[in-house]
């Protein structure tokens, strides 16, 4: 079966990284769709995909430890965030070892039962220096051995979703009550079926497993009775970055030296991947830049007018909006009609790269992003703005990172 083969695909791709005590990302994508699996010494740290992370992360902190309430005011990174809250619960011994893994397994466990159903998906491996392993405690880390059995219980979920002929229904769908139809017609279930609650939520409300519940479901959907749709992910945490000085980086008197006489600019990255926008920053926030992450393209555009970039990064294929589209609507406010547009997307085709200059983007830039490929893109069309000079004392503070929204 295919998606047996994907997941066994993958558990071979992660015991052999296992091995190889490996320390990045394992980045699943297709066209439209990207997970990413984030591994440190070849444990697996933590994961997500592209269906509600927050929902899930929600969900897994009810189970383990219902009575914990995070204080999303101190995260600082919006890089694994979500591991984040974890540690500081664990540091101020809000949380044991114990529940904080297992609210990462659970987790797992449904980015492996997504993962299965990406179509035509492939893995593609972006390492990253050991250096990071200093920051991040072991201890919560995944081994293999505990990885497997995440594997086999997606595998045999998966076996079981689509022997019922259920592989058409995501459980991230929301069922709800079709118009005129009184939740006391549907019994127990009804309080559940607003449109508000995915499958995998109300299978933790009613403390049933997610197959369980869409099983019971299906008979009212025929009956036309319920019908699923989809809905947003929750709000995800607002994280501001600290204030970077310039004395904290005694290391780069060169680099400094360049932002005085340099107007620092500021360079919008629009993509639902965190991956991408993390690649990005490592890249461009060495050379001088500023960067603004949008990772929620339907709000990104009140964002984007609010701080008026000098250059945009977009990626092409995201769940709620088309790139596109958003390109072209870019071109036609006055705003961003001479902004430099650079496409992001992995398919690098000759119809492809016709198709955004016709909507009015600048350029194309391959994924994953090259760092000279980037910094020349870059370079080129801001160069003719970055002698502007600024007054000195702008930055002998430090430029404070924008908060990520």
């Amino acid at each position: 079966m295919t998606i047996s083969i994907k997941l066994k695909e993958l558990s071979e791709t992660l015991d052999t990284l296992s091995k190889d005590r490996g320390t990045g990302n394992l980045i699943i994508r297709n066209n439209e769709l990207e997970g990413n699996l984030h591994l440190v010494s070849g444990r697996l740290l933590y994961a997500t995909s592209w269906s509600h992370p927050v929902r899930r992360l929600h969900r897994a902190l009810k189970q383990h430890c219902p009575k914990w309430v995070p204080d999303t005011s101190q995260l600082d990174d919006e890089n694994l965030w979500e591991y984040q809250l974890l540690y500081q619960g664990i540091r101020k011994k809000q949380l044991s070892v114990q529940q904080a893994k297992a609210v990462i397994r659970t987790i797992v466990r449904e980015v492996f039962f997504d993962i299965g159903y990406c179509k035509d998906c492939n893995y593609q491996w972006v390492g990253e220096d050991q250096e990071s392993d200093t920051q991040i405690s072991l201890s919560l880390a995944l081994s293999y051995l505990e990885v497997e059995p995440a594997l086999t219980k997606a595998i045999e979920m998966q076996q079981q979703w689509h022997n019922a002929g259920l592989s058409k229904i995501s459980p991230t769908l929301a069922p709800v009550l079709k118009q005129g139809v009184k939740p006391e017609a549907v019994g127990g279930f009804g309080k559940f079926l607003t449109g508000k609650l995915t499958l995998w939520d109300i299978a933790l409300k009613l403390r049933k497993s997610v197959y369980a519940v869409t099983r019971a479901l299906i008979p009212l959907a025929k009956k036309k009775l319920v019908q699923f749709r989809t809905i947003p992910d929750l709000a995800k945490p607002k994280i501001k970055k600290p204030v970077t000085t310039a004395s904290s980086k005694p290391d780069q008197p060169e680099a400094n030296q360049t932002k005085v006489n340099q107007k620092q600019l500021l360079i919008a990255c629009m993509d639902d991947s965190p991956v991408v926008a993390e690649t990005l920053r490592k890249i461009l926030e060495p050379a001088g830049y500023k960067i603004l992450s949008i990772q929620e393209p339907m709000r990104g555009i009140a964002q984007l007018i609010e701080h008026k970039p000098d250059l945009i990064f977009l990626d092409l294929m995201m769940p709620n909006a088309n790139g596109y589209s958003v390109c072209k609507f870019l071109r036609q406010t006055s705003v961003f009609d001479k902004t430099p547009i650079i496409v992001l997307t992995s398919r690098d085709t000759l119809i492809e790269r016709n198709r955004v200059k016709l909507v009015g983007a600048s350029d194309f830039l391959g994924k994953p992003p090259e760092k000279e490929k980037t910094l020349e893109l870059v370079q080129k069309y801001l160069k003719p703005v970055q002698n502007e000079g600024v007054e000195p004392q702008e930055i002998s503070g430090g430029m404070p990172r924008l908060a990520i929204q």
